[in-house]
């Protein structure tokens, strides 16, 4: 589990490395012909996305104890110990409100899903569960960007993102609520080509709300309760390499 978290945890910094260095500008370069100069002075610019993401699930876990009937104890634990890309498809909407600043609207749906183990408490695990999710949300994110060298200009965004699971599946081990919002925060480029611009982005979205549903009255199957007991709390996290063409 830990090598699977390390393993993330390089492909990401890796990504932002490869980034950063494809969007600082160097200043000894010379100055070059400017695809499209005009293209950022529009009131409005539109455009569609797609990218690839990965889903988590950050738990509390307060380590209920569960006695069997000869009077064993148990007790359970969560946790998300692997992660499956899934992949996202939107549109964009930009506003322009000021040279370095502009307001963005994105709709977008999120095809994912999450395996979610339980341990007991000698760190075996016993059962696995697929969460699968279908989010429509729908970002408000303010951009900031640097000053346009040649055919790139970096940016900051930051916003706040809605969301719906559209797939809530019942009578499983847990139950996450269907709305969510999401705190966003990224960076990317925008590469002015001959015909379009592409514009790279990585993007960390953290939730706010606690999605573990504790009052199950959906369950026929009570011996299923111990997996809810056991949470305390879970929190939605998303990690989004996305691709926008304007």
């Amino acid at each position: 589990m830990m090598k699977q978290r390390l393993s993330s945890f390089s492909a990401l910094l890796l990504a932002v490395l490869v980034l950063v260095c494809q969007t600082m500008p160097a200043h000894s370069q010379e100055r070059k012909v400017q695809n499209r100069p005009y293209i950022d002075m529009r009131a409005w610019h539109y455009g569609f996305l797609f990218g690839m993401h990965t889903q988590d699930i950050e738990f509390v876990n307060k380590g209920f104890i569960n006695t069997l009937e000869d009077g064993t104890e148990e007790s359970w634990y969560a946790d998300v110990a692997s992660y499956t890309p899934g992949f996202s498809v939107g549109v964009l909407g930009e506003a322009r409100l000021n040279t370095y600043f502009s307001f963005r609207v994105i709709p977008s749906m999120h095809f994912g899903d999450k395996t979610v183990s339980y341990f007991d408490q000698f760190g075996k695990v016993r059962v696995q569960q697929a969460v699968k999710s279908t989010y429509l949300s729908v970002p408000l994110d303010v951009k900031y960007a640097a000053q346009r060298f040649n055919n790139y200009r970096p940016y900051l965004v930051a916003g706040l993102s809605p969301a719906m699971d559209l797939t809530i599946k019942k009578q499983k081990e847990i139950l996450v609520q269907r709305f969510d919002c999401y705190v966003e925060v990224g960076m990317g480029c925008d590469f002015y080509l001959p015909f379009f611009k592409l514009i790279p982005e990585l993007k960390f979205c953290f939730g706010l709300r606690d999605i573990i549903v504790q009052n199950r009255q959906d369950l026929i199957d009570k011996n299923l309760l111990k997996y809810t007991q056991s949470l305390s709390s879970g929190y939605s996290k998303m990690m989004m390499l996305t691709f926008y063409f304007e």
